[in-house]
């Protein structure tokens, strides 16, 4: 039985897939779809998968198409973008450094995006609550903080070569140093957007709008792509700076073009969804446990697993303690720290 499966794309494209790997995207994708409806119908006012659907493709009661449509919907479709961005990023890092520890919010990178969020929201706020600059500047304050981040912590662990166990460790300091320049800067800005700064720091898609998803979707689902058009690249990389300029690869062209592409991944999603942790350190493990390590593969099924998981994270934030709603980073955290443990532990010294 022929384990690949031959695509044509025209006469001069052509490539292999795995039947696994289609197997397992498909009922990726089925758990998406069923995690979506059903996310969508839950809240005060329930609905059955079947009225959701309906309210979601203008049929039924119209006080449930308005719950959903105006509510709902761009709610979990930030969620969704986000839980893709993070997981992709982290996976893009993972294979770039070879090292399994590395994801955006172990390197700081989160943090330095969310700091950024929390200083403009501080520092570009009115005595009336309101901002003084249009919100579409957010994902590009989100990605500069993001990039100095990733830029301090590439610069500091590099020393003849970049150890992978130095990465982490360097990570881990910029991150913390992220955390405390957030606080002073919650700490100095305006009183009343201190909880909405709390609320970046632990990562929550609660009011999420339209407004968010259309800034968003294009930025992220873009940068999604073109992380799959690199996906060659990332194989590449994970060979060694040595055997990659032995293949003809601009290693460090490449390694600068990885380190942008997963800086604005998050940038986008810490933009929208605040610092939603560990998503990008456990989506890209166990889509390689499901697909192995080729990354044409393990980019989309780690994707499918980002947004299942803030999906999961919001809903359970939603119904668990309701009316009270908790923050779908504490639940990522909570999944996600005992699992970075577990990793730390296996991971041998360079």
């Amino acid at each position: 039985m022929k384990k690949y499966i031959t695509v044509r794309m025209g006469k001069h494209i052509s490539f292999f897939y795995d039947k696994k790997a289609v197997a397992v995207l498909a009922a990726l994708i089925a758990a998406a779809v069923f995690l979506f409806v059903i996310s969508i119908g839950s809240g005060e006012m329930r609905m059955s998968p079947l009225e959701a659907a309906a309210a979601l493709f203008g049929y039924g009661e119209e006080i449930h198409q308005t719950v959903i449509v105006t509510f709902r919907l761009p709610r979990v479709l930030v969620a969704w973008l986000a839980g893709m961005a993070l997981a992709v990023a982290g996976a893009v890092l993972q294979g770039m450094v070879r090292n399994p520890l590395a994801s955006p919010d172990v390197l700081g990178i989160t943090g330095g995006a969310a700091a950024a969020v929390v200083g403009f929201l501080a520092l570009f706020s009115d005595e009336n609550n309101s901002l003084t600059v249009s919100i579409h500047w957010l994902p590009l304050a989100a990605f500069l903080g993001a990039a100095a981040a990733a830029w301090f912590v590439y610069m500091l662990a590099w020393k003849n070569g970049l150890a992978p166990l130095r990465l982490v460790l360097i990570g881990i300091g910029i991150s913390a140093l992220m955390q405390a320049v957030t606080t002073l800067l919650m700490i100095v800005g305006p009183i009343y957007r201190a909880s909405q700064a709390n609320v970046w720091i632990t990562g929550s898609v609660y009011g999420a709008s339209w407004q968010h998803v259309s800034l968003m979707a294009p930025l992220v689902i873009g940068l999604l792509l073109m992380a799959m058009l690199a996906a060659r690249h990332v194989n590449v990389q994970e060979l060694g700076g040595e055997l990659a300029v032995g293949l003809g690869s601009a290693v460090e062209r490449q390694r600068l073009g990885l380190v942008l592409l997963s800086t604005a991944l998050t940038g986008g999603a810490v933009a929208f969804a605040g610092g939603i942790g560990f998503v990008g350190l456990m989506a890209p493990h166990m889509a390689r446990r499901l697909v192995g390590s080729a990354f044409g593969a393990l980019l989309p099924t780690a994707a499918l697993l980002g947004g299942v998981f803030v999906m999961g994270a919001d809903l359970a934030g939603r119904l668990l303690l309701a009316p009270t709603e908790i923050p779908a980073g504490v639940f990522t955290a909570a999944l996600g720290a005992p699992y970075f443990i577990y990793l730390l532990y296996r991971t041998r010294k360079p």
